[in-house]
Parts: C-alpha cells; sequence; structure tokens
C-alpha cells in the first residue's frame, strides 16, 4: 500500500517532508475504505499514541469502533467473501486429481479453421471453462483501447428494483461499450468468436471494455434471487439471458488482476491476447451459479479486458437444450461427437 511504503520512506527522510500522524491518519481511512475497520482501528490507536493533540484522533477512534461490526468467527472460513480473498492470495491449494485430466487441443470444427486453428486450454469439465490463447493480436488491442479511451466512464449495474443504471461501491472500474459499426477491427473480433464459440453474435451484447487501475476491483456474484431478477430485465430485449461469456485479457498486470470463481474455489491469471470462455447456463437454460465469479484487485500495473455477453436466442440448434441438469459440455461446441483429443477433426496439441 502507498501509505506503507510512505512510512518507509519517511524514516529515512532527513529533513522530513511529511508528519507520520498524517500519513497514519491517511492510512487508517484506507484500510477502512477496505473493509479492514479493525486494522484502521490500530493504526489510529497508534496515531492517538504519538499525537495525543491530533484534532481527529479520538473521534476517529470511536468512529471505528462503531463501525467495527466484526465477522462473525464461526463459519468464517465458508463466507464467500473469504473464499474470494484467499482465491486472490493464491491460497486455495490446486487438485491435482482434476488438473490431471486436463488438456490442449487444436480447434479445426470449420474448414477456414483447418488453416488457422485456435489453440484451446481446457481449464475444467464441470462446469466447462476453456482459454482461447493468443486470440488477439498487439495490434488489435491497441485500436480497441484507443477506440474505448474516450468513452470510458464509471461503471454501473443494474438496479433490480428500479431497472435504472447505478454505479456501485463494488464496482469501481471503467467501462465503454463498442458496436461492430465503429470500427472494422470490433466486427473482426465478433466473427473470431462466433468460431471460437460456435454460437450466434447477432444477439450479442455489444463488445464491453474495461480499465482497471491499482486497487480496482469487480465483483460479480449472483444470487438465485438476483439471478431471477437478471432473467426479468433481459426478458424485455427479446433476446433471452446471458448463455455464455467471452473474456478478453488484452494486458496482463504485473500483479494482481485474476478472475476468481467463489463456488469452484478456482482462479485464472490474466495472460494477454487470450480469451477465457464460459457458459453461464446449463443445458437445460436454468442459471449456473457455480459460475459466480469475481476480479481480484490490481496490485501492480494497469488491466484492460473486453468481453462479450451472449444470449439465448439464435442459439437453439448451436447449443441445444438438454432433458436433464446433468448433461455438460466436454468441450466447445459439443454437439454429443467424440472428445477433441479421439477426434479425428479436433486434434490435441
Amino acid at each position: 500500500m502507498w501509505m506503507d511504503e510512505a512510512l518507509d520512506r519517511l524514516k529515512r527522510e532527513m529533513p522530513q517532508t511529511s508528519s507520520e500522524a498524517d500519513i497514519l491518519e491517511y492510512l487508517a481511512f484506507a484500510l477502512y475504505k477496505q473493509g479492514n475497520v479493525k486494522k484502521a482501528l490500530q493504526v489510529t490507536d497508534r496515531l492517538y499514541e504519538i499525537a495525543p493533540d491530533h484534532p481527529r484522533a479520538k473521534g476517529n477512534i470511536k468512529w471505528y469502533e462503531d463501525h467495527g461490526n466484526p465477522r462473525p468467527t464461526d463459519n468464517l472460513e465458508n463466507s464467500e467473501r473469504n473464499i474470494y480473498e484467499a482465491l486472490c492470495r493464491n491460497e486455495v491449494p490446486v487438485s491435482v486429481k482434476e488438473t490431471s485430466k486436463l488438456y490442449c487441443y487444436y480447434k479445426m470444427d470449420r474448414p477456414y479453421l483447418r488453416l488457422a486453428p485456435f489453440k484451446v486450454e481446457i481449464l475444467r469439465f464441470n462446469p466447462l471453462a476453456v482459454l482461447f490463447r493468443g486470440v488477439m493480436s498487439e495490434e488489435e488491442t491497441e485500436l480497441i483501447q484507443e477506440l474505448a479511451k474516450p468513452k470510458l466512464a464509471r461503471a454501473t449495474v443494474q438496479n433490480s428494483v428500479t431497472g435504472q443504471l447505478e454505479t456501485a461501491s463494488y464496482r469501481i472500474s471503467k467501462s465503454a461499450w463498442l458496436k461492430g459499426t465503429d470500427a472494422e477491427v470490433v466486427e473482426t473480433i465478433n466473427r473470431r468468436m462466433n468460431m471460437m464459440t460456435n454460437l450466434e453474435m447477432e444477439t450479442a451484447e455489444e463488445l464491453q471494455i474495461a480499465n482497471y487501475g491499482i486497487g480496482d476491483i469487480m465483483i460479480h456474484i449472483t444470487t438465485l434471487q438476483g439471478l431471477k431478477e437478471e432473467t426479468k430485465a433481459f426478458s424485455d430485449l427479446g433476446t433471452g439471458n446471458r448463455i455464455a461469456t467471452v473474456l478478453f485479457y488484452m494486458t496482463q498486470p504485473e500483479r494482481g488482476g485474476g478472475t476468481v470463481f467463489t463456488e469452484l474455489k478456482s482462479t485464472v491469471q490474466p495472460s494477454k491476447n487470450d480469451a477465457l470462455f464460459w457458459y453461464n447456463l446449463l443445458r437445460t437454460g436454468e442459471g449456473d451459479l457455480r459460475t459466480r465469479h469475481a476480479a481480484c484487485p490490481v496490485l501492480l500495473g494497469v488491466k484492460w479486458i473486453s468481453n462479450k455477453w451472449i444470449h439465448e436466442k439464435g442459439q437453439e440448434f448451436l447449443r441445444p437444450c438438454g432433458l436433464k441438469p446433468s448433461i455438460n459440455e466436454r468441450y466447445v461446441g459439443d454437439l454429443g461427437g467424440p472428445e477433441p483429443k479421439y477426434h479425428p477433426n479436433i486434434s490435441p496439441y
């Protein structure tokens, strides 16, 4: 944290250009805004020790004490917030048994892809998630960023009661939307996503671009009730719910910025020019709550992503409904054929 760094530098400065009391006050407030009220109180106690005449120290101690409300210790390890934080710190062990079943393959199920196949890495099978490697060029990422910069604004979420778009404390990134008609590069990426996912893009939402600076996070934790409200909100569009998500990593922060799935206890680290893909809905059309996800804070560097939300309409024959919730894709575009590692047209690499 910058305030910690300021304290370290202050000790080495001669003469000092700031005061320890000022830095401690700012540090306590930053910790409070992060939700770490206990630590904010400890820092403010230290402030009061070194500067008992500080005009705000006693009042701040009272404020942090009143707003402490520590989380109950029982069931703490099962708290979704704690799981999210542990995943972001890479403290959740990875199952060797599960990862040993994963593999990579060349996706060549279209005539064009016989010449230029996609490199696909399966990250998990149930529910399916894959990483498309190197599907954006350096030139494309730069063009997309330049197109988005003039349109960037504080990201919003839809109020489930009023239906209005509004800012939220848990979503502090900046975002913009790009249409296929805005530039040829956007339409090119839309066509590419059609070949990547085997899904129709006509009813998909516009390409959303998001920029995260240091400390920025995005939490998309959907409850069952929230899922019902989200479905109701999309019904007015006439395109159905969001059946799948494509998430392009256009930069790679030096530290942080991973995508975590709290229910599945898995983390995907951003890798430049790659795209993460998963299905949000089961084959029955019901929401898959296992795909609840969030973005970890960016600790060092800048994170640019672009994402596409693909809707149900137009996918009736491309991803047909299953009669059982247990029916699950084994690979992207699974219509019942053999797995890629056994398929003559979809070879492993």
